[in-house]
């Protein structure tokens, strides 16, 4: 029993000596705070004209224990992203020393995890769905895992319509949504003609289907003529005199 206990304590001295070998590496605690601050101050940064509220959580990725190189004077060491433009996901540090003496530069891989309110679907929507209120809520989500883009603002998302369809409790991004029609094929328009001094309103037919702001084709049913109109509102079109 005597000689157990005498070899467990062994191995566990010799495990607490292999962790300080792993862990006592002043250079890896240098670039992990200088990492750290700095992603810090440019999350902060990105955050501060945003007035969504969101927490960021920053890890930075193992380094390698080999690293032997001098430590950096603190007033000598500088870092810089490197890559993506914004400090959100996956993110690389540029960690450069300026130290006349043993100047270097290592690049550090970190994530920065930022969670959000974004604008998430509360039911299947169908193709061609147009959103109200109580199709969408707010939800807490790592934009930096969000592809195709986000929407912060429950605004930014009814009365548009859907394009394919978003199951429940998916992220909706603005490349999913598009204007809802405002004028139908077949539907009777208001056609308008107008300069600076004259306006003239005539009864049309749609010939095609579009969104306000559309270019449409419409027939004058006075005249049978056909012209390209502009949609400006629900069953109104314009055309330039």
């Amino acid at each position: 029993m005597q000689l157990s206990v005498f070899f467990i304590r062994l191995i566990i001295t010799f495990a607490l000596m292999g962790c300080g070998v792993l862990h006592a590496n002043p250079l890896i605690d240098q670039l992990i705070g200088t990492t750290t601050a700095y992603l810090e101050d440019e999350v902060t940064a990105y955050l501060a004209g945003n007035t969504q509220q969101a927490r960021y959580v920053i890890n930075v990725n193992r380094l390698d224990p080999r690293l032997r190189l001098p430590l950096c004077p603190a007033k000598q060491i500088s870092a810089q992203l490197e890559s993506p433009a914004v400090p959100v996901g996956r993110v690389t540090v540029r960690v450069s020393c300026d130290s006349s003496e043993a100047p270097w530069r290592l690049f550090v891989p970190a994530t920065v995890d930022l969670f959000q309110q974004v604008v998430i679907s509360t039911r299947v929507l169908p193709r061609q769905a147009v959103i109200s209120a109580v199709d969408i809520t707010l939800r807490e989500r790592n934009i930096g895992q969000i592809s195709g883009g986000y929407l912060l603002q429950p605004e930014q998302a009814i009365g548009l319509r859907v394009r394919r369809p978003i199951a429940a409790d998916a992220v909706l991004s603005p490349n999913q949504l598009e204007q809802d029609e405002a004028v139908k094929r077949g539907d009777r328009v208001v056609i308008t003609a107008a300069n600076s001094r004259v306006a003239v309103r005539m009864p049309g037919e749609a010939l095609e289907s579009g969104s306000i702001g559309n270019q449409i084709r419409v027939r004058n049913t006075r005249s049978d003529r056909i012209v390209r109109a502009r949609i400006i509102a629900p069953g109104q079109v314009e055309v330039g005199m």
